[in-house]
């Protein structure tokens, strides 16, 4: 896959955990919610490599 195509794959996982992150905030699942954060910070990191 070229690197077009693979922003918005990133751009895409990152909107869905963060959206998982702010459900298992209200939920009160902390712990899920920091794997929920490494996600994202690892998401955040691939996505500038590009």
């Amino acid at each position: 896959m070229n690197t077009d195509r693979l922003g918005p794959i990133y751009l895409f996982g990152i909107v869905l955990n963060a959206g998982a992150l702010v459900y298992a905030i209200t939920t009160g699942e902390y712990l899920f919610a920091s794997a929920f954060v490494f996600v994202i910070v690892y998401l955040l990191f691939r996505y500038r490599m590009l």
